[in-house]
């Protein structure tokens, strides 16, 4: 797509907010200048073009953020080549203290010269549409918690608890509140219907989502709908987590490694290493958390013993031999690491952490065997 970096002549660097852009450029073998400030709307872009001279003869880059793709879509529509850059990873000099839009844009220009920046997946219009609904039913299930939360922590201020022992917010649960749960003082009653009304409100809208989710993966291509059935082959990812994935990472098959996917997904230790000293640390985090959130999630199942159950069996049923025998690799692979880190004495959650990260291999592994059979 367009000239490589070795034949543009020009770089340039944009700083982007809702309102305005900050454009710098960076001659090939010149000085690196500011061009000002110009509005985020799409005229301004076009006039940009006439200052810059053909589409071809220049590059353009900017940090992902809250913007989005609509700047990326915009200029590769009008035949710039623009790459979205990972901002944690955008290079700054030590005790540099100052910053400010012109200074960010001259840094990614000359940055972006010097071939040092890291480019972000781009979602094609699919995969951003999914992936849209689908951090929209994750935010639901957020505000579903801490909206299960108040009701239940209002209640055990005022010792209301059930005379029989039950699973909370089960129907039989809920129940209970409606019929036996009452307050004389009104203000309290009146606080216990618009918490009870806010955990129902919450319930329907995640229902509402995950029927659109169902809808929307109907109308998906047929590659994406085949990757979401294979995934749900391996124990703790079923539907809605295989869909995230999908969402969050695209195309599994662009990794060429899974140790490339594990560092997309920030779930790989840190490090700090000198001379003959190597000390690892945490995990990097610089990644997709949402990804890495499905995938912590489902190591947790992993806890338990490799058997078939009835419901993976179902999930296994008319997939291809391949995927059904990596996902019982995984079973018992991932049950046997979680039992012998556990044995060590290691913390519960670094052990899910770990085998999260392994996890993730089969999820590649998986996602490889289908684009590739789909591709043939």
């Amino acid at each position: 797509m367009g000239k490589s970096i070795v034949e543009a002549r020009r770089f340039v660097g944009l700083d982007v907010h809702a309102e305005t852009i900050a454009v710098a450029v960076a001659e090939k073998d010149g000085e690196v200048r500011s061009l000002g400030t110009i509005p985020n709307r799409l005229p301004s872009i076009r006039k940009l073009l006439g200052k810059l001279g053909q589409p071809g003869s220049w590059r353009a880059c900017y940090e992902a953020g809250p913007t989005g793709y609509a700047l990326y879509w915009q200029l590769t529509a009008l035949g710039v080549e623009c790459m979205v850059v990972a901002p944690t990873l955008v290079p700054m000099k030590a005790g540099d203290r100052v910053k400010t839009d012109r200074r960010d844009a001259e840094r990614l220009a000359r940055s972006f010269r010097a071939g040092e920046l890291t480019p972000v997946w781009v979602p094609d219009a699919a995969h951003e549409a999914l992936r849209d609904l689908v951090r929209a039913r994750e935010a639901a299930k957020r505000d579903q918690l801490r909206a299960r939360h108040r009701l239940s922590k209002f209640l055990l201020r005022h010792g209301r608890r059930p005379s029989q022992k039950m699973k909370a917010w089960t129907q039989r649960h809920l129940d209970w509140i409606r019929r036996e749960v009452k307050f004389e003082q009104f203000a309290q009653q009146a606080t216990l219907e618009d918490y009870l009304a806010e955990v129902d409100h919450l319930g329907q809208r995640i229902a509402r989502l995950e029927k659109a989710i169902d809808e929307a993966l109907e109308g998906a291509p047929a590659t994406m709908k085949a990757v979401v059935s294979a995934l749900q082959a391996l124990r703790g990812i079923a539907k809605m987590s295989a869909v995230t994935i999908v969402a969050e990472v695209g195309r599994l098959s662009r990794f060429p490694k899974a140790r490339q996917l594990m560092g997309y997904s920030g779930a790989v230790s840190s490090e700090d290493s000198s001379g003959d000293r190597t000390r690892r640390g945490g995990i990097t985090k610089t990644g997709n958390a949402h990804l890495r959130r499905v995938l912590v999630e489902a190591a947790w199942c992993q806890r338990y013993s490799p058997g078939l159950t009835r419901t993976l069996r179902e999930r296994q049923n008319g997939l291809p031999a391949a995927v059904v025998e990596i996902a019982a690799k995984a079973r018992h692979r991932l049950s046997a690491r979680y039992r012998r880190l556990m044995a060590r004495g290691k913390p519960p959650q670094q052990v899910v952490t770990a085998i999260a990260r392994e996890l993730l291999g089969f999820v590649w592994a998986i996602g490889v065997e289908v684009e590739r059979t789909a591709a043939a």
